[in-house]
């Protein structure tokens, strides 16, 4: 063996090793890095710490929500019903405010709102035997027609208790800074791994997600677990809509639209497959950093519309639609 190949061997046999679930993950961790680090050299404010800490900022509302997309995509299912209930909650939130509702109390009765939804189409879901799509597309009309059914204009929020809880932030070391959404969106991506990974629950998901006949035949609570990931992609959604109300300061009908577009492109970019099964809530969350990065540098540029954001992220959606297709496929040849 020459010394080439013995190095080659070397150097590739720890990447054979890498089980393919990880391949998609470790893809879109190598983006972000790259991404980065490309703006970083390109632009003299961009490698800041503040400037990374602003894709939470600015992208709180949509890392909630890909919380719950997560939990929904694993089991094989998809919520379209996402960003029409964001905005409900955001109008919801404004009416409530508006009306003299302190938020402890409004923020609750916008969360029961997210769930009720949520487990209503759960329950259709499992118990009818209808497709999600097409039930959650009706949740998005419902939930959209319900936030013009209340006022077709846009609310500003002036109440004084809900523009100090959205103004708060959180000072770190080096005058750094998170806002109370974003710190709220890393604790819900903390629990959701939490629950992923360390409960019945979320094992009960994967399970569901892998092959939902042999869940049955094993004796899993399949049918609690279906409703459960809709009521908590639900509650997601409407949490995303308070945060999203935080940042806006008002509340719309017209506020969140294709958002759910938005988080099935981050969780797919993160790696989880549209089949279920397979795939990480850590990768969902380097999908939402992906796109943050995406219209940061396309801000920073300064001369391209934010059209070419969509362009960008339908160029990388194909992409690692292919890779999911690539590496799984190569798997499935291996074990045969």
């Amino acid at each position: 063996m020459s010394t080439f190949e013995a190095g080659r061997g070397r150097v590739g046999a720890p990447f054979h090793r890498i089980p393919a679930r990880y391949v998609p993950v470790l893809v879109t961790l190598s983006l972000v890095v790259a991404m980065f680090t490309a703006g970083s050299l390109r632009y003299p404010y961009f490698g800041t710490g503040q400037v990374f800490l602003n894709l939470f900022v600015d992208n709180s509302f949509l890392l909630v929500a890909v919380v719950g997309m997560t939990f929904v995509i694993l089991t094989g299912g998809i919520d379209l019903s996402v960003g029409s209930v964001v905005a409900l909650s955001t109008l919801l939130c404004a009416e409530l405010a508006g009306h003299g509702w302190p938020p402890y109390v409004a923020f609750p009765v916008v969360l029961l709102v997210g769930a009720t939804l949520g487990v209503s189409m759960g329950s259709i879901i499992h118990y009818f035997e209808i497709q999600p799509f097409i039930v959650t597309l009706a949740g998005m009309f419902l939930a959209r027609g319900l936030c013009y059914a209340i006022t077709v204009d846009a609310i500003s929020i002036t109440d004084p208790s809900f523009t100090r809880i959205a103004g708060y932030s959180f000072a770190l070391p080096w005058e750094l800074f998170l806002t109370m959404g974003a710190v709220v969106s890393l604790v819900v991506v903390a629990i959701g791994l939490y629950v992923l990974h360390l409960t019945s629950l979320g094992r009960t998901v994967y399970a569901i997600g892998g092959n939902r006949q042999s869940a049955v035949l094993m004796g899993l609570p399949v049918a609690r677990t279906e409703i459960a990931v809709y009521t908590i992609s639900g509650t997601c959604s409407a949490l995303g809509g308070i945060l999203l109300s935080f940042y806006m300061l008002s509340g719309s009908g017209s506020l969140a639209v294709g958002m759910e577009l938005d988080a099935i492109a981050a969780v797919v970019i993160g790696g989880t497959l549209l089949t279920g099964g397979t795939g990480y809530l850590i990768g969902s969350l380097l999908g939402v950093l992906v796109l943050g990065l995406i219209k940061t540098l396309i801000t920073f540029q300064g001369t391209l519309s934010s059209w070419w954001t969509k362009i960008v992220v339908g160029l990388l959606l194909l992409a690692f639609i292919l890779l999911q297709r690539l590496v799984f496929a190569r798997q499935t040849a291996r074990r045969q």
